[in-house]
């Protein structure tokens, strides 16, 4: 009893010939649909002959067509006894033997979807008729979150609570179908002609996700902050789309088991706009403004400035203004700047030096004083 693999890989139209139904994703989905009866296609393009079967009802003998990114769940009476993730054809037969119920592929959910399979699947005899579902395997997009106020959050590079209003949207993946139609989806999209999209405004099973969302931004932001493989900036958020996603996928991980209950992840995050309150605007410029004055950047910042001071200096105060230069350098801690190594000037360049040799001739009466203020004009060069 089950499924048997009719033709792997195979959509083509010829196929419906064979079949007492054609089944497969109906057209005009929109790109965030997630869960969507299969639909007929009986008539097909004047092919095949079975025009009257019951709606989103799979007749023994029938053909499904699993199309890329989609996989396939079978119901009969509300239980789950099929699923598929391979794409290609598929026969249902409820009388053979060797027929196979699951068909979950080699990627990378194969075994949750089999872990899940073994904990929900049927166990009596399928009757002859089955409902179907397709399910979305694929990234959905557009999953909108936003904040009215402020959410604040411990921050490991400031160092205190931040706060913020922020927006953006995620990408969601359901990476255990069997999960998310079991533990979340509502009966009431579990009938024809019904559409899950995660974007609906009226689904309020998904209205109750983007709360969800809202309430884990601010674990989201501390967890990313706070971890060391991040640089714990901040700042880096909005160009770390990856990072992020694998922050907010942990919080609310941790507080509603997205994953391990409903079989969901957020995999991508797109930050539109993060718009700090006042105070940590503040803080935020105080940083900045402590970055340009670390490392390298700094000492040539303060360089430049003591460099100014001493031409301003030698310009109004003379050798009283070198000396005030001196204390503030000393001051501001310019004597423990990284310096160029250069060779030492020689004693004899050195316009302390001469003036003080020149002091010493004049109170030895060697020079006049008229002598000392020229030597002293040219060693300043005043």
């Amino acid at each position: 009893m089950g499924l048997v693999q009719a033709v792997k890989g195979a959509v083509g139209g010829v196929l419906a010939d064979q079949w007492k139904d054609f089944f497969t994703v109906p057209v005009g989905l929109p790109s965030t649909a997630a869960l969507f009866a299969a639909v007929p296609r009986g008539t097909n393009a004047g092919r095949g002959s079975n025009t009257s079967a019951s709606s989103n009802i799979i007749s023994n003998g029938s053909k499904i067509v699993v199309p890329e990114g989609y996989g396939l769940l079978l119901f009969q009476d509300g239980a789950i006894t099929g699923f598929v993730a391979e794409p290609g054809g598929y026969e249902w037969r409820s009388d053979d033997l060797n027929s196979q119920s699951i068909f979950a592929g080699d990627g990378v959910v194969t075994p949750l979807i089999k872990q899940s399979w073994e904990r929900f699947k049927f166990g009596g005899q399928p009757g002859a008729q089955q409902a179907a579902f397709f399910v979305s395997l694929k990234e959905l997009p557009d999953n909108r979150f936003g904040t009215q106020s402020e959410i604040y959050w411990d921050d490991g590079f400031l160092g205190t609570q931040v706060g913020a209003v922020t927006r953006g949207s995620y990408t969601l993946k359901i990476v255990d179908p069997i999960l998310f139609v079991k533990n979340f989806v509502p009966a009431s999209y579990l009938q024809p002609g019904q559409v899950f999209d995660f974007t609906d405004l009226d689904n309020a099973a998904a209205s109750q996700l983007f709360n969800e969302v809202v309430g884990s931004l601010a674990p989201a932001f501390s967890l990313y902050t706070n971890d060391p493989g991040k640089g714990n900036r901040i700042t880096k958020l909005q160009q770390d789309s990856l990072g992020f996603a694998k922050s907010l996928s942990d919080a609310v991980e941790q507080a509603y088991q997205w994953k391990s209950d409903r079989g969901l992840a957020i995999v991508k995050t797109a930050i539109v706009s993060i718009e700090y309150d006042a105070n940590t605007r503040e803080l935020l410029k105080s940083v900045q403004r402590a970055d340009a004055l670390a490392g390298a950047r700094g000492n040539s910042n303060l360089q430049a400035s003591v460099a100014q001071g001493i031409q301003s200096a030698g310009e109004n105060g003379g050798a009283a203004g070198l000396v005030g230069v001196g204390m503030a350098s000393g001051i501001f801690g310019a004597g423990s700047l990284q310096q160029p190594v250069a060779p030492a000037a020689p004693a004899a360049d050195d316009p302390v030096a001469k003036l003080k040799k020149a002091k010493e001739m004049l109170d030895l009466g060697l020079i006049t004083q008229d002598d000392y203020d020229a030597l002293k004009a040219k060693a300043l060069g005043l």
